[in-house]
């Protein structure tokens, strides 16, 4: 029992609050028009890859419970298979425009960068 730490045994230097930033008091920096365009193209993959993921990792969770029978059907390949199809599925979806969770998440990422 003597080993445990109590807030009675620690320093008073340990149990100060710790500072933090207002980040809404932080300023973009990025004025150079092609910053602010890297900045853009950038935000826009990230959650194009995001929404893509999201969407493979949904068709996984719908193709799960789907059972194949018959003479091409089962076996590891075909969860190996799967995992692929699902995979090319949700990243082809997102290409193509998705279900709008890449533009929603693109646009706070730039809220976030100061932009708009």
């Amino acid at each position: 029992m003597s080993d445990l730490i109590s807030p009675t045994t620690l320093s008073p230097t340990l149990l100060r609050p710790v500072p933090t930033t207002d980040l809404s008091k932080i300023q973009p920096t990025a004025t150079d028009p092609e910053a602010v365009e890297r900045i853009r193209t950038r935000a826009k993959e990230t959650a194009e890859k995001f929404e893509g993921q999201f969407l493979s990792f949904m068709f996984q969770q719908m193709f799960e419970g789907v059972k194949t029978d018959g003479p091409f059907g089962g076996g590891h390949g075909e969860e190996m298979f799967r995992s692929l199809m699902t995979d090319a599925m949700g990243k082809q979806m997102a290409k193509k425009g998705g279900i709008g969770l890449a533009d929603t998440i693109q646009r706070e990422m730039l809220k976030m960068q100061g932009l708009t």
